[in-house]
């Protein structure tokens, strides 16, 4: 009988030392293993070598054994940190600030503050960066008063599967923003729309139900906004582009409109250069420009020449992404070639372009060749 208790007694002392050695930690959204370390006071790789059969990728819900160095935090604790404790996120290749933006559901402009190094450095494959949503505050919180509840994390709404008519004058920038997608999106939806959007085409557009009962209620409201009596709300309401003074006005997110404008630009590159063109078949340098920004709406004229008489002239020291600069090139006396700013760092712009003789890619103030031939910057977006 002494014996059985004994060996009892051996075994509770090792499970009570087993419990003591390991705390059990189960993800929760937009954690990685650098914000679970920061909770417990460890460093990641106290993690790892604790987990060695742990995926690289962390999956919701699974769970990681902490190593607990004689300071195990109460049950409130991790949970309390968490709320002040922004999410992070790891750059990818190909990443830009516009789809990390869209990926959590915060501005770029919140994604600059949180991360200041962004604005001098910018992304950087592998980097980790702070999300501030309150999305995964509103999910711990919830956590916490529901321990019994299985559903840690929030379930997004079914989506549907809508067709959609190409009509007149429609651009795949105004179709996507009335349907809550990117422009990115809607092209790899539909793939055959990368080239020209042709009136008539029917799109197949995958979109949340919440959006989608959205974009029906704008349309049904459609007949209504031709009323006289409600054309000061329309007016309010509408995020437009007009033409004011010979200057653009966008009255939207700046930052999030340019960042696309020059993803948008920037994703034909290799394209060969042809003069007249404005498809993925070909681009001269005032074609490439006039279907970026005709993709959002914003209408300018086609030649280079008639590009460089609108909007405000800046200084070269003043230039912003987004502007439009201008040369004369070969020895011309005029405007004759035309491109957009990319990023102005030490007195060096980068622009993107189609140049007659590497088709569309992005060149530096700083080369001779546009040293030499430099003529003005104009601001197109006010």
């Amino acid at each position: 009988m002494v014996f059985r208790l004994i060996i009892v007694l051996f075994f509770f002392s090792v499970g009570a030392f087993s419990q003591e050695k390991f705390i059990k930690h189960k993800i929760s959204k937009g954690e990685n293993l650098t914000v679970i370390a920061k909770k417990y006071g460890l460093k990641a790789k106290d993690i790892k070598e604790a987990n060695p059969d742990a995926p690289k990728v962390l999956k919701l819900n699974s769970i990681l054994l902490i190593p607990n160095k004689n300071a195990k935090p109460s049950q409130n604790t991790p949970q309390t940190i968490a709320n002040n404790t922004p999410g992070s996120h790891e750059v990818l290749q190909k990443e830009t600030l516009w789809g990390i933006s869209k990926k959590y559901n915060v501005s770029v402009d919140d994604l600059k503050k949180a991360n200041p190094t962004l604005e001098t450095e910018g992304l950087k494959i592998g980097q980790q960066i702070i999300i501030p949503s309150n999305t995964n505050l509103a999910v711990s919180e919830s956590t916490v008063k529901n321990p019994e509840v299985e559903k840690p994390e929030i379930v997004s709404s079914t989506d549907v599967d809508l067709v959609v008519e190409v009509q007149p004058k429609e651009t795949k920038y105004a179709i996507a923003k009335k349907y809550g997608i990117t422009v990115k999106e809607l092209e790899r939806q539909n793939p055959f729309i990368k080239g020209k959007l042709p009136v008539g085409y029917v799109l197949k557009i995958r979109t949340t139900k919440e959006k989608a009962d959205a974009a029906g209620s704008i349309a049904s409201l459609t007949p209504q906004l031709e009323n006289p009596t409600t054309e000061t709300t329309t007016q309010v309401a509408d995020n437009t582009v007009i033409k004011k003074d010979s200057t653009f006005v966008y009255n939207g997110n700046h930052s999030d409109l340019i960042d696309q404008l020059i993803l948008n630009a920037t994703e034909n590159i290799g394209t060969r250069y042809r003069s007249g063109g404005t498809t993925k078949a070909g681009f001269d340098c005032s074609g490439l420009m006039f279907c970026t920004f005709g993709n959002f709406d914003i209408k300018l004229p086609r030649s280079s020449i008639e590009q460089s008489r609108i909007g405000t002239k800046v200084a070269t020291t003043e230039a912003q992404k987004g502007d439009l600069i201008f040369f004369k090139t070969n020895g011309r006396r005029q405007i004759n070639h035309v491109g957009m700013v990319v990023e102005n760092t030490d007195g060096e712009i980068k622009f993107v372009h189609s140049s007659t003789h590497g088709g569309v890619m992005i060149s530096s103030t700083k080369e001779a060749y546009y040293q030499r031939a430099f003529s003005q910057i104009n601001r197109i977006l006010e």
